[in-house]
């Protein structure tokens, strides 16, 4: 079985154009602009996120998932439908 991922994410730097996270030994950027769900996040609300699985990231006082992959790739994962 395996075991679950130890290490907590931890938000270093808030910006009025994002934030930055790190996850183990990597710090992403989150910018407001492709993440929109965080921009009129409270500190707390961004602050407080939970690492689940390895490509899972969840931020429970928001209800908002994201896969790691997406922060990593975002163009791969618009916003908007082609439709």
């Amino acid at each position: 079985m395996p075991g679950s991922i130890t290490l907590t994410p931890e938000v270093t730097h808030i910006s009025k154009h994002g934030f930055w996270l790190l996850l183990g030994d990597e710090e992403l950027l989150l910018p407001f602009a492709q993440f929109p769900w965080f921009k009129q996040a409270t500190i707390a609300q961004i602050s407080q996120v939970e690492w689940p699985t390895p490509d899972h990231l969840y931020w429970p006082l928001l209800d908002v998932d994201l896969s790691v992959t997406s922060i990593h790739n975002p163009d791969q994962f618009p916003l908007f439908s082609a439709v």
